[in-house]
């Protein structure tokens, strides 16, 4: 009988490329993996994987086969979630300038799932979402858009049902989170507000692969900087000591009570999506049901 952890061990040799990385992944040894395919391969009387010196392929019997295995995989962690508490680990990948805002969202879901773990990894744009394709990441936050070849749902509540009958797709699909306005952080005595001030302004941003540089840039391109530092709390304290400006997203902006917030007569607006390999397992699920 087909066994659960064989088609694991299936499903991480088809997404790692390779016996050795599979073993890594699964934290056991390339002979073990090695032992699991042959055998799902003899019982199953085909190959599923083409070894070649250099690299492995799936086999026309693998194509078909990976796909329904990695839907068994996800059936199963959700038919356990239902009827147990939500246990596992979910690899989470940020665009720096984020983590500030993902503490409240950590706080729902630990109480909303106190067993599940939740491992951050902060990487610039685009690398997080190349991290979510090369599975080193099971769910990726990021400035959306910016997938242009990439499916677009327009909330996190169409990627999943009530039910849990995930769509399948076959590469990073984002979900975009709602959106907000970007706003201008200016010490309590600013005066100028306007898309049109910022060219009169001492200006503080923030490094290159930042999602929130990344959203300036789009809306101000050309926008002098005086001032470039890679910690919030630091910029705020720069416009609060009345040194610089600090165009940032409205929650963003409500973090620093003490600065003054000026709205442009024409918002830019900042947005967020959530990136993932398309069928969601329980445990991103509960990530995303939090992020939205």
């Amino acid at each position: 009988m087909m066994e659960l952890r064989q088609l694991a061990v299936v499903v991480a040799v088809a997404e790692e490329g390779g016996f050795t990385a599979a073993a890594q992944r699964l934290r056991t040894v390339q002979s073990t993996v090695s032992t699991v395919v042959r055998a799902l391969e003899r019982d199953l009387g085909t190959p599923l994987f083409q070894r070649t010196t250099h690299r492995v392929v799936l086999t026309p019997a693998g194509e078909a086969f990976v796909p329904a295995a990695r839907a068994a995989l996800e059936a199963a962690e959700r038919a356990r979630a239902a009827v147990s508490p939500l246990t596992g680990r979910v690899r989470l990948g940020v665009c720096p300038g984020l983590l500030a805002d993902l503490h409240c969202v950590l706080a729902r879901l630990r109480q909303a799932h106190p067993g599940l773990a939740v491992e951050v990894r902060q990487l610039p744009d685009p690398e997080v979402r190349r991290a979510v394709a090369e599975s080193t990441v099971d769910l990726a936050l990021t400035l959306a858009p910016g997938c242009a070849d990439e499916p677009i749902a327009e909330s996190v509540a169409d990627e999943y049902t009530a039910a849990g009958d995930f769509a399948p797709a076959t590469g990073p699909v984002t979900a975009l989170l709602p959106r907000q306005d970007l706003v201008l952080a200016t010490a309590p005595d600013g005066s100028r507000s306007t898309p049109a001030d910022l060219t009169g302004l001492s200006l503080v941003d923030f490094p290159a692969g930042w999602a929130i540089r990344a959203a300036v840039d789009r809306a101000f391109p050309g926008r002098p900087v005086s001032l470039e530092v890679d910690d919030l709390a630091v910029a705020a304290g720069l416009v609060r000591a009345g040194l610089a400006a600090c165009v940032l997203p409205a929650s963003a902006a409500a973090r620093f009570a003490e600065l003054t917030v000026r709205r442009f007569g024409r918002a830019p607006s900042w947005q967020l999506a959530a990136v993932h390999r398309g069928r969601l397992s329980a445990t991103v699920a509960a990530v995303l049901a939090q992020l939205g």
